[in-house]
């Protein structure tokens, strides 16, 4: 019989591929923003600042966008507010909701993440030949939209 120590070193299934890919991405974020001065964030905050805009976003729509419930949202907006990352301001379009909207150090944060996860696309890409790295991902993210469909319905 096949242990599941075994079977995830040899044929990992969908979940545990896109773990590994998941922490795997985070500690190379998490650990090149730290050495450029964002060393107070830690990758749950990834839930909020993946999705987060210039303009802002309500909660509801982080939720929508991340997968996490809107509690969990809201405990990291809370820690990022703090840490000085994101400010609650009122919604134009509706004074009794609140954007989440991304304070200057918030925009440099996200500046910073751009260029770190491009740099990281860029190299698998070449590593793999563009049409390769292009396919895999569309067919990447299909297989994302369709289990989160699966999920919602």
């Amino acid at each position: 019989m096949v242990t599941r120590a075994e079977r995830n070193a040899t044929s990992p299934d969908l979940g545990v591929l896109a773990g590994r890919l998941l922490f795997a991405i985070q500690r190379e974020l998490f650990s090149t923003l730290a050495a450029q001065g964002f060393d107070d964030l830690h990758p749950r905050h990834g839930a909020v600042l993946a999705y987060i805009d210039a303009a802002g976003l309500r909660a509801t729509e982080l939720a929508r966008l991340s997968g996490q419930h809107k509690q969990v949202i809201g405990t990291l907006v809370d820690e990022l507010v703090a840490l000085g990352y994101v400010e609650r301001r009122p919604d134009p379009a509706d004074r009794r909701a609140k954007l989440v909207c991304p304070t200057e150090r918030g925009l440099a944060q996200m500046r910073a993440a751009d260029g770190i996860m491009a740099a990281l696309q860029e190299r698998h890409a070449h590593r793999l030949g563009r049409d390769v790295y292009s396919a895999f991902k569309a067919t990447l993210i299909d297989i994302v939209e369709h289990q989160r469909r699966r999920t919602l319905s």
